[in-house]
C-alpha cells in the first residue's frame, strides 16, 4: 500500500512535475498541471485558488458532487490521492 508521499510523487510524475524528497502538499503549479491532466477547466477569469483547483480535481475524478471550493479539503486525503492517481493511470492506459 503506497504512502501519501508516494501517491503525491506518483501524481506529480504523471503530470510532468518533479518528485519531492520531503512530503509536502501540491504547489499551485502542480495543482494546475493536475487540473489539465484530468481535463478540469475552472470558470474563474484568472488563476483559480488552490481550493477551487482541489475541488475541481476531486469533482472530475468522482470524489465530490460538485467543484464547490468550500467542499474541498485543505489537503487531499489518502483515499482522494488514490482516486486521483487511479484516474491518471486510467488516462495513460
Amino acid at each position: 500500500m503506497p504512502t501519501v508521499h508516494a501517491l503525491r510523487n506518483e501524481i506529480r510524475v504523471s503530470v510532468g512535475r518533479y518528485e519531492r524528497q520531503e512530503s509536502t502538499g501540491f504547489t499551485k503549479e502542480a495543482l494546475q498541471a493536475i487540473c489539465e491532466a484530468v481535463d478540469y477547466e475552472p470558470d474563474s477569469g484568472g488563476r483559480p485558488s488552490k481550493e477551487q483547483m482541489r475541488a475541481g480535481i476531486l469533482w472530475t475524478v468522482g470524489e465530490l458532487d460538485s467543484d464547490d471550493p468550500d467542499a474541498a479539503p485543505r489537503q487531499f486525503r489518502k483515499a482522494e490521492l488514490e482516486g486521483i492517481a487511479e484516474a491518471l493511470r486510467d488516462d495513460d492506459g
